[in-house]
C-alpha cells in the first residue's frame, strides 16, 4: 500500500489518501504500508502535521525495530520540509547503516 497525508492535493493514481497523522499511523501500524508520501501543513495544527508522522516512525524504528516504509515528503513549506527530511536521513541511518 501507498500513503498519501494531504489536505488539497490531488491524490495521485495508486495511492490511498489520508487528511490526519492519526490516519496515516493507523495504516502505518497494520505493517502493509510500503510507501508513504507526506505533506507537513494539514490545514489544522491541533490535529498534527505530517512531521508527527515522521516522529513516530522515528520513535517506532528506535524503541521497537519497527521497520519503516519508503518515506518522502511532497510539502511546500521549505522549513518544513528540511527538518521532515532531515529526520527521514537519521531513521534511514538507523535502519541501513551501510548507507
Amino acid at each position: 500500500m501507498k500513503v498519501y497525508l494531504d489536505d488539497q492535493r490531488s491524490t495521485p493514481d495508486g495511492w490511498t489518501r489520508v487528511y490526519w497523522p492519526d490516519e496515516a499511523i493507523k495504516l502505518l501500524k497494520s505493517g502493509k504500508v510500503k510507501e508513504i508520501s507526506l505533506d507537513y501543513d494539514l490545514g489544522d495544527d491541533e490535529r498534527g502535521t505530517g512531521y508527527d508522522v515522521v516522529l513516530w516512525i522515528e520513535e517506532q524504528v528506535t524503541q521497537y525495530g519497527f521497520v519503516p516504509p519508503t518515506i518522502s515528503v511532497h510539502s511546500a513549506n521549505v522549513l518544513a520540509r528540511s527538518r521532515m527530511e532531515a529526520s527521514i536521513r537519521a531513521i534511514m541511518a538507523r535502519t541501513n547503516p551501510d548507507l
